[in-house]
């Protein structure tokens, strides 16, 4: 079995069991719906109940057997309150084996937009509600989570800090106010988690390649790069939630794209904050969209997908002072076309990528 963690990222839509899902798919079962009506590949395993406990047990088992040890929540807050957390609370969380793997939280923190809905999914002007916060609620949110995650023995640690991964760096800074209000409130979370019995906080920065924080390092009057300030703000690592936020999708092949995939995590490899590697399984949101968009990665087969794992691979193996930590999109992004659940057109074949990678060498 490898000694790499491989960090899986859920998107916790595939239920019924969020009320508030019905006003983006309104037969109930989530984005099944979507799935159903616009993908090529159909889940083997059908339009499961992703927060039940018991087809959850069978997906963690799924995942471990083949060297996919840590899963990546998709977490939001909307409307002072979360939304899209039973997967996580009465799926996973509640599944009788998730002692085998280890979790941790991304937090979705960008503005819901029609884009879920497919009757609407051109209108992404339209903000339906508000992903950026206050300190005030910030502090609610960052309480609840060291109480009801934190302290659960498989959350994933880094050094003994609990990892906390922030989609949206700019909007973070907009909710609390500034550079220096975000310093502060991070600040305030880092102790709050040494008291409850942590070394601290570790923030996790999703990087995207759009300007983010210049405004806000303006605020400074110093030069900075935005990982020197993200550094400076907090923040311990950084990742990348896709490829497209990696590099451009335009005539996009996957064997090009290793070459740009190593290319960046070089480049990011010389920035004050620790990168991880990350790969992405595919690149298609064409089932959301009522338009054809065609920037799409193409020839994302299990071949090439497990000649990236190879490279994630030798990637942890070359930095042993770092976490083994490999971030992989997705779990079962099915409308985004990154998926390692099997499908019709390919079976297991993600998932047997990963086991000749991560578990049989």
């Amino acid at each position: 079995m490898s000694k790499c963690d491989v960090a899986a990222i859920i998107w916790p839509a595939f239920t019924g069991a969020e009320p508030r899902t019905k006003i983006f798919w309104e037969e109930r079962y989530g984005e099944w719906q979507t799935v159903k009506k616009r993908c090529e590949g159909q889940p083997l395993w059908g339009y499961i109940n992703e927060a039940d406990p018991f087809v959850m047990e069978m997906q963690i088992e799924a995942a471990v057997s083949h060297g996919v040890n840590v899963f990546i929540y998709d977490w939001y807050w909307y409307d002072n309150r979360p939304f899209l957390e039973n997967c996580l609370n009465d799926g996973f969380l509640k599944a009788r084996n998730n002692d085998k793997m280890k979790f941790y939280l991304m937090w979705a923190n960008h503005d819901a937009s029609a884009l879920w809905d497919m009757r609407n999914s051109d209108d992404f002007d339209t903000v339906i509600w508000n992903g950026f916060q206050n300190r005030a609620e910030f502090e609610r949110i960052a309480e609840r989570i060291i109480e009801k995650y934190f302290k659960l023995p498989n959350y994933y640690q880094i050094d003994g800090k609990p990892v906390f991964m922030i989609y949206e760096a700019r909007n973070l800074l907009k909710g609390l106010g500034g550079y220096y209000e975000t310093k502060d409130a991070l600040k305030w979370f880092d102790d709050k988690a040494k008291e409850a019995g942590f070394k601290g906080v570790h923030i996790q920065h999703c990087r995207m390649e759009f300007d983010q924080l210049d405004k806000y390092i303006a605020e400074t009057g110093k030069d900075m790069t935005e990982e020197e300030a993200l550094k400076d703000l907090g923040y311990s690592s950084m990742s990348h939630y896709q490829f497209c936020n990696m590099f451009s999708m335009k005539d996009q092949t996957y064997e090009n794209g290793i070459g740009l995939m190593k290319e960046a995590w070089e480049k990011f490899e010389k920035t004050p904050l620790t990168y991880y590697p990350h790969v992405s399984l595919g690149w298609n949101r064409n089932p959301r969209l009522q338009f054809h968009d065609p920037y799409i990665l193409k020839n994302n087969t299990p071949e090439n997908v497990e000649k990236a794992f190879r490279c994630a691979k030798e990637w942890v193996e070359a930095h042993p002072e770092e976490a083994p930590l490999i971030v992989v999109n997705s779990w079962n992004e099915w409308t985004e076309g990154s998926y390692f659940e099997p499908d019709t057109v390919n079976g297991y074949g993600f998932l047997e990528a990963a086991k000749k990678v991560f578990v049989e060498e």
